[in-house]
């Protein structure tokens, strides 16, 4: 199977980013044609289970009080990192928000959720934001997520 896969890595091209490819097809990877194929679910599920473990690891590096929070303000600020992107303290992300990481690392989380919907960043995710201003507030998950 390796002879076939690095034959393939070779005659494909490798790229992580999508690009067009000669025959005008949307393609990611090696040669994964996005217009007409897609992602499989499986392959779905196994990329967003890598880039939450990504995140959750990323968080508790650079916030050190992240291990602490409950499961549910973890999966809130996992939901946020996750939307501002794959180092979401790198660019205009958790970055400019430092009374809102404050606020939670001190477990002032009404004030924090407050704050979430203050932003420009809950101006352009709506729901998603009222939401995640909730679980914050609460420590509680939605009902449509709670596990029996």
């Amino acid at each position: 199977m390796e002879p076939t896969l690095k034959q393939l890595r070779e005659d494909e091209g490798e790229r992580r980013l999508p690009y067009t490819d000669t025959v005008g097809k949307l393609t990611i990877g090696v040669g994964f044609n996005l217009t007409d194929v897609g992602l499989e679910p499986e392959e779905i599920d196994f990329i967003l289970r890598r880039r939450v473990g990504h995140l959750v690891y990323y968080l508790g590096q650079v916030l050190p009080w992240f291990s602490r929070l409950d499961d549910v303000r973890q999966a809130v600020l996992v939901n946020m990192a996750y939307n501002l992107g794959p180092e979401p303290f790198d660019h205009d992300g958790f970055k400019d928000w430092p009374i809102f990481l404050s606020q939670i690392e001190q477990s002032r989380y009404a004030e924090a959720a407050a704050n979430m919907l203050s932003t420009k960043w809950a101006r352009q995710v709506g729901r998603r934001a009222a939401r995640l201003a909730e679980m914050m507030r609460t420590g509680n998950w939605p009902k449509e997520l709670e596990v029996t």
